[in-house]
């Protein structure tokens, strides 16, 4: 495909992040399908998380604080898959499309019996699209709900950039004027002098959702393991010490990730490198962006009994840096945040820097 820079810089605001991770969720399936709720009945008594480079592993201990079984859907979802930004290669996602159903190798077991979860997917407009629309926090719906939109209009929800610019190429100009308007695709005129084709492109992004039905015993614990791959967006980072008025785009990346002073000097000293040829420093890398959903954990009764996090950053010459209180370093790439009676106000954006091997 084709982009000219205008329409590059158009659609700059389109690329979104890659598959994240989020706490098992407590919810029902309705009559308009898979959605979010809150049990009083069940606690997460222990969460024991386990996030590197490559794999998420989490162990959980559920405790039935009632005299009768209580059923409902397990649900782990991951965030919108931007479908646009799948031209980009940008999220880190196995070779397709088409892509495979179970896009992470997601497993889980309860009790040590495998679980065979369901994976259901809906469209959303994200809240980027919708300045005034606040991201759900429960997690339902992240943004405008457009599933029905696209069916009324015959658009795809598989993970395809490519069939969806060609469906949207294909409606009538009715139909066209109608996409538009409600934030669907973002439609270009073709150019000729630059042998540039009419393009459109999809806005939308895709949520998978994985959930099972869980009866939770009388009165009992049940423990429930899932693991699957951890595929973090990133790309090639720059980075420079301190942070100043010249650099102050690097102030972002400071509040996201509540990078300190130390820190700061580190993933410069990491990432400095010299051209042989003349002798200048450059300090250039690769990042990777990684989050994980910790208040789904709230839709079950009351707080995170006991929660333990392990973070592994795979190499002792990566640096880590992430908003979190009681980090304490275990190994040479292990670090570990361990809280009681925990209810997550906030989740996990974690910045992983790599320096670029020799």
């Amino acid at each position: 495909m084709i982009l000219s820079p205008a329409r590059a810089l158009a659609l700059a605001a389109l690329l979104t992040g890659g598959p994240a991770a989020a706490n098992d969720g407590f919810g029902g399936l309705a009559a308009t399908g898979l959605t979010f709720g809150r049990t009083d009945a069940v606690a997460m008594v222990d969460e024991d998380l386990f996030i590197g480079p490559d794999r998420i592993r989490v162990d959980y201990v559920f405790r039935n604080l009632t005299d009768q079984d209580v059923t409902g859907e397990v649900i782990f979802p991951l965030p919108p898959i931007g479908v646009w930004s799948l031209w980009e290669q940008m999220m880190n996602l196995p070779e397709g499309p088409p892509y495979p159903e179970n896009l992470l190798n997601f497993t889980v077991t309860v009790d040590g019996q495998p679980v065979t979860p369901r994976i259901d997917r809906i469209a959303v407009i994200e809240p980027e699209w919708e300045e005034n629309r606040p991201l759900n926090e429960q997690y339902d719906t992240p943004g405008r709900d457009v599933t029905a939109e696209l069916e009324r209009y015959g658009l795809p929800l598989d993970l395809d950039p490519q069939a969806a610019m060609d469906r949207l190429l294909a409606l009538s100009p009715a139909d066209r004027a109608a996409v538009t308007e409600a934030g669907l695709a973002q439609y270009f005129e073709a150019d000729t002098q630059n042998q540039i084709p009419e393009q459109a492109f999809p806005t939308w992004s895709v949520v998978l959702r994985y959930h099972w039905t869980q009866t939770f015993p009388a009165g009992a614990e049940l423990r429930v393991h899932h693991e699957y791959d951890h595929r973090p967006p990133g790309g090639i980072f720059y980075w420079t010490h301190p942070v100043t008025n010249e650099t102050d785009w690097l102030q972002t990346y400071v509040d996201q990730f509540c990078i300190d002073d130390g820190t700061s000097a580190a993933m410069a000293r990491a990432l400095e490198r010299k051209d042989p040829s003349s002798d200048e420093v450059y300090n250039y890398g690769t990042a990777f962006f990684m989050t994980y959903v910790l208040r789904t954990a709230n839709s079950w009764a009351g707080p995170i009994g006991h929660f333990r996090l392990t973070l592994d950053k795979g190499d002792a010459a990566n640096v880590i840096s992430l908003c979190a209180e009681g980090v304490k370093k275990t190994g040479p790439t292990t670090f570990v945040v361990e809280k009681t009676d925990y209810t997550p106000d906030r989740d996990l954006e974690i910045l992983l820097v790599v320096p670029i091997s020799d």
